[in-house]
């Protein structure tokens, strides 16, 4: 009697509801084939879907992406499909809603995964919530890319960079996920980096203030000028070269970037004073050895 009950009163719901021509409404998905997705709309009628009314991606498949309690939300196309159901179109919704959607994604900075599913000039199209968007050629990758067309068909993660719904333009970019896992990764191998380690390296560059030292492995640190000799020198050039290799003691790691001292590393010298040089001191206007941009310089990248 109870289920009875709220059965009626279901129904009794059903018909006070209007639903009009153009109304955008949402049903769950109720059963699903290769022509068309039927819809549970709490109504006296079902909705239905034709196939090529729910996505506008090329490579969206009715049978594959869409799954049996889903929820939908379509555009009311016509009251009775001929059939006595109501006829809807994803894709109709979709050039009003997904852009509120795009746009919250774009504010959260979420990851997305794509499939890539044409190149074209300068870049790759993927679609996200069924609107065509645009991954520029300098986006797909940290490093330059040469050649596109390894990349149709293939998944990436991407952010949305730009919505502009008037428009009609979603630009999406591939590389600023990257950007963020490299300095991670970068940044916990940094974290790993026992203070008092002797490691051996090669000068990479000199500056005024100190040398910096290629510790391989994508780490490079900063051996000021006061922890290069035990003599007192003017420059860094008196007594290296790029390019010599050179033992060097961890002094400590901070903000990503990592401290180092030939001196201690020769006579096994750990002053406090020694223990207090700070990288982050020193900068000049150039990226510190151990920062991203130092590592996107070493591989050609314009970050």
């Amino acid at each position: 009697m109870e289920e009875t009950m709220k059965d009626y009163e279901k129904e009794l719901e059903a018909s006070f509801r209007k639903i009009n021509e153009g109304d955008v409404i949402s049903g769950t998905v109720i059963d699903v084939n290769e022509d068309e997705v039927t819809l549970d709309l709490k109504y006296y009628t079902q909705g239905i879907i034709k196939a090529a009314d729910m996505s506008e991606d090329p490579g969206f498949c009715v049978k594959e992406d869409v799954k049996v309690g889903d929820v939908i939300e379509a555009t009311v196309v016509r009251m009775d499909d001929g059939a006595g159901n109501i006829l809807l179109s994803k894709k109709e919704a979709n050039a009003v809603l997904a852009w509120d959607v795009l746009k919250q994604y774009m504010e959260d900075k979420k990851n997305l995964e794509v499939q890539v599913s044409e190149i074209v000039k300068a870049g790759a199209v993927a679609y996200v919530e069924g609107i065509r968007g645009f991954i520029p050629a300098s986006q797909l990758s940290l490093s330059y890319v040469e050649d596109l067309e390894p990349y149709k068909g293939k998944k990436l993660t991407v952010r949305v960079t730009t919505v502009d719904p008037e428009k009609q333009k979603l630009i999406l970019s591939a590389k600023e996920v990257l950007r963020e896992q490299a300095r991670e990764e970068h940044d916990h191998k940094v974290a790993m980096l026992v203070p008092g380690t002797i490691l051996e390296g090669t000068v990479e560059s000199l500056q005024t203030y100190g040398a910096f030292v290629d510790l391989t492995d994508g780490l490079s640190g900063l051996v000021h000028i006061s922890q290069i000799s035990q003599k007192r020198i003017k420059k860094p050039s008196e007594v290296l070269k790029v390019g010599d290799k050179v033992k060097v003691k961890v002094l400590n790691t901070r903000d990503g970037k990592i401290s180092l001292s030939i001196k201690a590393a020769q006579d096994g010298q750990e002053t406090e004073e020694i223990e207090k040089t700070d990288v982050r001191n020193y900068s000049s206007g150039e990226s510190l050895g151990t920062s991203l941009g130092d590592i996107f310089a070493k591989l050609d990248i314009h970050v």
